[in-house]
C-alpha cells in the first residue's frame, strides 16, 4: 500500500479543538532512513506499521492491528522516548484532515495532515494551515522520538 500525505504547521490562534480528541501513544523500533517501524496505541486499539522510504509525498505503508498488551511490551522496547499527542479529525472541503497536537517533549508543536489518492491531487487549505513540512524530516514522527521539539 502506498501512502501518499501532504503535512503543515498549524496556526494554534485560527485553529482550535472541536472536541477531546484521541490520545495516541507511538514509539520506533527502528528509524533507519530505508524503513520506520512504529508501534501505536490508540485508545483500546494497536498498531505495527512499517513505512518505506519516503519519496517526494509518497512511500510504502503496511500496517497490521496488534493485542494491545503486545503493543505495551514493544513500546518498552523503542528508541528514545514515546511520541505522545492528541489526535483530531475534520472534514473540511471534503477532505479528512488529521490535526496533532503534541505533548510531553514535543509540546506547542501542531501538525495537520491530509492524506491523497494522487501525489498531484489539489488540496484546498483550511485558513488555518501554514507552511507545508511534508518534506521537512524534522517534522517525521520518527525524528521527533529522537529530536524533541523542545530543544529546537
Amino acid at each position: 500500500m502506498i501512502e501518499i500525505e501532504r503535512k503543515f504547521l498549524v496556526d494554534t490562534n485560527k485553529w482550535s479543538p472541536k472536541d477531546s480528541g484521541n490520545p495516541i501513544v507511538q514509539g520506533y523500533l527502528s528509524t533507519d532512513k530505508e524503513r520506520v517501524v512504529r508501534v501505536r496505541i490508540k485508545g483500546d486499539r494497536a498498531w505495527l506499521t512499517i513505512k518505506g522510504k519516503t519519496q517526494g509525498i509518497s512511500r510504502i505503508e503496511m500496517e497490521y492491528e496488534i493485542p494491545v498488551q503486545e503493543a505495551e511490551v514493544l513500546l518498552e522496547l523503542c528508541h528514545d522516548f514515546p511520541i505522545r499527542k492528541k489526535r483530531y479529525v475534520e472534514e473540511i472541503y471534503g477532505m479528512t484532515w488529521e490535526i496533532d497536537v503534541f505533548e510531553d517533549k514535543n509540546n506547542g508543536l501542531v501538525l495537520a495532515e491530509v492524506e491523497l489518492s494522487d501525489e498531484n491531487e489539489k488540496v484546498e487549505l483550511p485558513d488555518w494551515v501554514t507552511e507545508e513540512v511534508s518534506a521537512d524530516h524534522r517534522y517525521f514522527n520518527a525524528w521527533l522520538s529522537e529530536h524533541p521539539f523542545v530543544s529546537w
